[in-house]
């Protein structure tokens, strides 16, 4: 068995944003560039950052805390293990910020017919793609937990959370892009901060103009190339949520079969709806990541009506290397490798 967990591998490079790195004179306004890597939330945590002071640790601190006290499954003290803890027994007191996640992520469930179901955890932790040991699992193991992967059955309301029992809520589809949230709200907050792209795994924040007033540029990262190649660019200008969702960041072969880690919550098995990579631009990070992951196990034709809804933009990629962009992003987007075609 062939297995590829690509957890330091970016989703999402950044390009050209970190030209100025060291550098004075870079921006025009008086701030300078701070920079750092680091790995948290199971992922690389990549920041670039214009203001008169250095805020990249406390950024990292900040994504640390949201991991341990409010989305993980595994840390018993976040709110989220709390919430699984007690299915089937009673509701859990959550933040309001944790409520509104939940919240949305059920609305984009309904939206969605089910193609995003957050309470998939106990498949997710049967497959263990993201972890040391993964398999493909027996069907019958999978349809026993299926039964019970049914978002409706999650209750949010004033007085608190509750699950069935046998039900399990796992965030990874909608966690990063709640990070990439909770930082812009720290930037607003400090307000100091005169431009940054902060990258958490395939997440990223476009934090206002860049401030030499040149373009952001994104790259979007090829899902049959080598690590850290890039197919496309995207350039910005203001402030947005990029999140990419495909099926070569975390995956396994057997039998000459890739397994990723994007399950159907329909089926409980690795999405096969054509698409090898799904990259939406929103003006939310949780609505990014959301339906990112939405759209991937959608496919193309029935994510139209979602990003409609929602008025996201969106960058598709079928296992032909065809590429279907939005009306909005098509100025925005430069394909970098031959046998990558923008499609109409």
């Amino acid at each position: 068995m062939k297995r590829k967990l690509n957890n330091f591998t970016f989703k999402i490079l950044l390009i050209g944003v970190i030209t100025c790195i060291g550098l004075t004179g870079c921006s025009a306004k008086n701030s300078d560039a701070y920079t750092s890597v680091d790995f948290a939330m199971g992922t690389v945590i990549n920041q670039t950052i214009y203001a008169d002071s250095d805020d990249t640790q406390e950024v990292l601190n900040l994504i640390v805390d949201i991991e341990d006290n409010m989305l993980s499954w595994r840390i018993q003290s976040s709110e989220i293990a709390k919430i699984n803890a007690m299915a089937g027994v009673g509701a859990v007191n959550v933040s309001d910020d944790v409520r509104a996640d939940l919240l949305t992520a059920i609305d984009v469930g309904n939206h969605s017919d089910g193609a995003l179901d957050i309470t998939i955890g106990k498949i997710s932790r049967l497959w263990d793609i993201e972890g040391d040991n993964p398999k493909v699992p027996r069907d019958e193991e999978i349809q026993a937990l299926l039964k019970d992967v049914d978002f409706n059955k999650l209750i949010v309301s004033d007085e608190g959370v509750s699950l069935p029992a046998n039900s399990s809520i796992d965030l990874g589809a909608i966690g990063k892009g709640i990070a990439c949230d909770k930082i812009k709200q720290y930037f607003d907050q400090k307000g100091n901060v005169d431009g940054a792209v902060i990258s958490v795994g395939g997440s990223i924040l476009v934090y206002k103009s860049k401030p030499d007033s040149s373009n952001w540029k994104v790259g979007i990262t090829d899902p049959r190339g080598e690590q850290q190649d890039v197919f496309a660019a995207l350039s910005f200008h203001d402030a947005c949520f990029v999140s990419t969702s495909g099926d070569y960041e975390k995956y396994f072969i057997q039998d000459g079969k890739r397994y990723h880690h994007i399950l159907d919550p329909k089926t409980g098995y690795p999405s096969e709806s054509g698409l090898i990579s799904v990259t939406i631009v929103s003006d939310s990070g949780v609505l990014s990541d959301a339906l990112s992951t939405a759209c991937f196990i959608l496919g193309y034709d029935k994510s139209l009506p979602l990003l409609e809804y929602y008025d996201a933009e969106a960058i598709f990629v079928d296992s032909d290397k065809n590429v279907m962009v939005s009306q909005k992003l098509k100025d925005s987007i430069t394909i970098l490798k031959d046998d990558y075609k923008i499609i109409e």
